[in-house]
């Protein structure tokens, strides 16, 4: 009895996953990762939602039939959008673009693997595309080609010539609106946990023989790169000062009591009325407005930051926060005395710009403001940006910092004064989940005293 073209499907996804074995075994845990599933009437071609690979039997068949090394790049292709977390990362970015620039970046790993399974037809377009990417970055990853190609502005008909140049898999999973947050992260997680393993892996591995898997590792060391703990980096920006409020650490009840006993009502020591922390209480939000940013980006950032400090004590009650939009020229400065109101501005958000990046009009600005005493200890500035601009040519009086979401080009110098992070939004949202209760604690907070 003959096989039914599921079962073939299904057969030539294993011997793709095993000749990729043999030849690049340090990548067995991601190769064996996915359940293999056929799909419905809707899958055209083959797609993955991090844990199954739906496949069309007669798609995969047919690039079998040109060659056993097509089916292979199409497996390898897929299995490396998820080794490098494209799926969670298409969050807050331009889907056309975004899908554009990982499948870019998943071909310039193959094509430049030297294993005969993975060989394709040589395609001077494709070389002519990772020269371009080249001049900007040293690594070729989604996150810098898809700034690329934002700063590019092609037309349309570019766009298409590059999406046929490139197409291999359905990304139409990657951002289905019912998919639960929940399995989302877990799945997000889950090759996180596969990328750092493989990393480890392929170090060990071609620590002792050039196995050619140089391409994979350096893109596998940005996904797997660590998250950053965005609180400590906002405390950094913080003073110290006294606050209303005991101490019970720096209280020595052995001088108390002994006070009592000896004189009756009369303690040797009182209880410190007042402690010193660090807290922040002037600081300066800057918003890059430029073409670069997307406005769902900023709110997005705005809500995790606030998130951060709200579920802290880092920040004092009363606030003296700037939060400023600028592009080429400081477009807003809005002026933050509650959480409350940081609340309000974050929901209503309304970006002004869209021109060119320069930073100095938000430093020349903040030094206005130093002068006529609107500050009373800045101790810090952080500027959500791309990091693509002209920055001031001195250092200013207090710490600033670049929040980025992706690793800038390398043509791109930013000044040695300049702390930088880069982070993604699911890391900013891992430091602290806005809870439920946050209205009726900001109101019961702005109540007076009874």
């Amino acid at each position: 009895m003959g096989k039914n073209l599921s079962e073939i499907g299904s057969e030539i996804l294993f011997a793709s996953r095993n000749e990729l074995y043999m030849n690049m075994p340090y990548l067995y845990e991601a190769l064996c990762a996915l359940r293999f599933t056929p799909g419905d009437d809707r899958t055209v071609s083959a797609a993955t939602d991090g844990i199954e690979l739906f496949y069309n039997s007669a798609y995969i068949s047919n690039a079998y039939m040109r060659g056993a090394s097509m089916a292979n790049r199409l497996y390898f292709h897929i299995i490396l959008h998820c080794l490098l977390r494209h799926i969670r990362k298409k969050r807050g970015h331009d889907s056309e673009l975004w899908d554009l620039a990982c499948d870019a970046a998943a071909e310039s790993i193959i094509d430049a693997l030297p294993y005969p399974c993975l060989r394709g037809p040589g395609t001077p377009e494709k070389q002519k595309f990772y020269g371009e990417c080249r001049c900007e970055m040293k690594v070729l990853t989604a996150e810098g080609i898809y700034h690329m190609l934002l700063r590019q502005r092609r037309s349309e008909y570019e766009i298409a010539r590059l999406q046929r140049l490139f197409l291999v898999d359905d990304h139409g999973l990657w951002d289905m609106e019912d998919k639960q947050d929940d399995s989302e992260s877990n799945q997000d997680d889950r090759w996180q946990d596969i990328s750092s393993r493989t990393e480890t892996s392929m170090e060990t591995v071609m620590s002792e023989q050039a196995l050619g898997g140089e391409a994979v590792l350096e893109q596998v060391r940005v996904a797997a790169r660590d998250d950053v703990d965005y609180r400590a980096f906002l405390r950094r920006f913080a003073a110290p000062r006294e606050i209303m409020e005991s101490d019970p650490d720096s209280f020595d009840y052995i001088y108390y009591s002994y006070g009592l006993q000896l004189y009756g009502n009369m303690p040797l020591i009182e209880p410190p009325e007042t402690r010193e922390e660090h807290r922040i209480e002037d600081f300066v939000i800057a918003i890059d407005t430029s073409m670069s940013t997307s406005g769902e980006l900023v709110r997005e950032f705005l809500r995790c930051t606030y998130s951060v400090l709200r579920s802290t004590d880092t920040f004092t009650k009363k606030l003296n926060i700037h939060i400023m939009q600028c592009d080429d020229q400081l477009r807003s400065d809005t002026v933050i005395k509650n959480m409350a109101e940081l609340r309000q501005y974050m929901e209503n958000v309304s970006l002004t710009g869209g021109s060119a990046t320069d930073f100095r009009p938000v430093f020349e600005h903040v030094e206005e403001l130093q002068k006529s005493g609107a500050f009373s200890s800045l101790r810090g500035l952080i500027y959500f940006s791309d990091g693509m601009g002209i920055y001031p040519a001195r250092r200013p009086p207090y710490d600033v910092a670049f929040v980025l979401l992706e690793e800038p080009p390398l043509s791109i110098k930013m000044p040695p004064w300049i702390t930088r992070l880069t982070v993604d939004i699911p890391t900013l949202e891992k430091a602290a989940p806005l809870g439920e209760d946050t209205w009726i604690e900001e109101i019961l907070e702005e109540l007076p005293d009874l």
